[in-house]
């Protein structure tokens, strides 16, 4: 089958398109005929050697949506030809989600949502858990302001409706073309990019990792949380720094497919690519403004 690997660290030249030989999954395992999947910032920053793993070839992707092609023993709940979208957590892995078939843990995955495509549906999984783990790790009752930063990407636009769904007082912080999307979101008041809320609030939700410039913005006692780990500000005036890391979680997942079926949730894709096109979609990605998950399809 075929492959996005990196062998050497570097720009989206350094892709390589390898063929390799199809996994089987073990016990308590599903392998997934991949359709789609999403091209992330993670993946950017281990292609460049962020994430170490020197002298390895290493696969990218880490979202995925498709169908179940082979379970391994002990697999009861799923069955070959289920639709599923999964995250297939790690930095450096010899296979990610950015291949023909990929092999994921059975509570990786959940069912795909019925009401959108499968391209839209892979940019789901690493977003929607970063966003909902955030918002929960933020542990405001409803009432409470919030901050969004980096309101307008992926995780940020999926924290603003998670966030406002669960009764929070958005504000959202993003470029000035986004105000009309973000308040369609829930997004109860906007801030341009360079600009400060009017009042200090209650916490932030640091997408655009903005560090000590958004921790800021918190009132004294209040919380940030960071979705980057390592990346977080350190603490002051009483501010709970929480830096979050995403989780494979199939139940947490469907919950989030829930919404999405419901029309709750709504998913951004911004362009799609061949998965022989893997370079051009890397570059891509490091293009200013793009708004929505980059897909790659298989």
């Amino acid at each position: 089958m075929k492959a996005v690997v990196v062998g050497e660290f570097g720009g989206p030249s350094n892709i390589e398109i390898a063929e390799v030989p199809v996994p089987s999954p073990a016990a308590g395992q599903v392998r997934v005929r991949v359709r789609a999947a999403g091209l992330n910032p993670v993946d950017g920053g281990v292609r460049a050697g962020v994430f170490g793993g020197a002298g390895q070839r290493i696969g990218l992707g880490w979202d995925v949506a498709g169908e179940i092609d082979e379970v391994g023993a002990g697999v009861a709940d799923w069955a070959a030809g289920q639709r599923v979208v999964g995250l297939h957590y790690g930095t450096v892995k010899p296979l990610g989600t950015h291949a023909e078939y990929v092999v994921l843990d059975a509570g990786a995955i959940a069912a795909a949502p019925a009401t959108v495509d499968t391209v839209t549906a892979a940019g789901l999984p690493l977003g929607g858990l970063t966003a909902a783990r955030a918002v929960e790790q933020l542990g405001l009752t409803a009432g409470s302001s919030v901050l969004v930063t980096g309101a307008a990407g992926v995780v940020g636009a999926l924290a603003v409706q998670l966030a406002a769904r669960a009764g929070l007082v958005v504000t959202a912080l993003a470029g000035a073309d986004d105000e009309a999307y973000l308040r369609s979101l829930g997004a109860a008041a906007f801030v341009p990019r360079g600009g400060a809320p009017a009042e200090p609030v209650d916490g932030v939700l640091d997408a655009a990792v903005l560090g000590e410039a958004a921790l800021g913005f918190v009132r004294d006692g209040g919380v940030y949380v960071g979705v980057i780990p390592g990346a977080a500000p350190a603490a002051e005036r009483g501010v709970t720094v929480v830096e979050q890391e995403v989780a494979a979680d199939g139940e947490h997942l469907a919950r989030l497919v829930s919404l999405v079926d419901a029309g709750t949730l709504t998913l951004r894709v911004a362009d799609t690519f061949d998965l022989s096109d893997a370079a051009k979609a890397h570059a891509h990605l490091a293009t200013p403004g793009v708004r929505g998950r980059i897909i790659l399809t298989a």
